[in-house]
């Protein structure tokens, strides 16, 4: 048996304004926006090179506004990433990374994972209702 995650629903109160964010502040490609009633909308939205789209929209989940934690984007560069989000108005946190790095125990230090290691190192943003996306390293030496 296979599965496939292809769409994660993120609940918004304005869809115009989360549009407007994940395209021209995050950078995320528009593939669909219909709007067959005014009761129902759907704008479908892809991260470069991902296989996985998200939807926002009027009338597609009952989820609160703001309600999603913790979606991950795995990055190639963490930092270039963090500062290109910056340059386009995306409020991104300080880049930390797990410690002690052999033995995670849950603990996080400042900056980046020293050796650049998969899964590592980490930094937060939120859209315009507070849906949190967590930026993650992976595949840095292979970029």
């Amino acid at each position: 048996m296979k599965f496939s995650v292809e769409v994660i629903t993120i609940p918004v109160s304005d869809v115009d304004r989360a549009l407007q964010f994940y395209v021209d502040k995050v950078g995320f490609a528009l593939d669909v926006d219909y709007s067959p009633s005014g009761a129902f909308r759907v704008v479908q939205l892809t991260p470069s090179g991902s296989s996985c789209s998200i939807q926002i929209g009027k009338g597609i989940t009952e989820a609160l506004a703001g309600s999603l934690r913790n979606a991950y984007l795995v990055v190639t560069d963490l930092e270039a990433t963090r500062r290109h989000l910056l340059e386009r108005g995306v409020q991104v946190s300080d880049i930390r990374h797990k410690t002690p790095t052999g033995a995670w125990n849950g603990s996080f230090a400042p900056g980046l994972d020293p050796t650049r290691g998969d899964y590592a190192s980490f930094a937060d943003f939120s859209d315009p209702d507070g849906n949190g996306w967590v930026l993650q390293e992976r595949g840095y030496r292979t970029a």
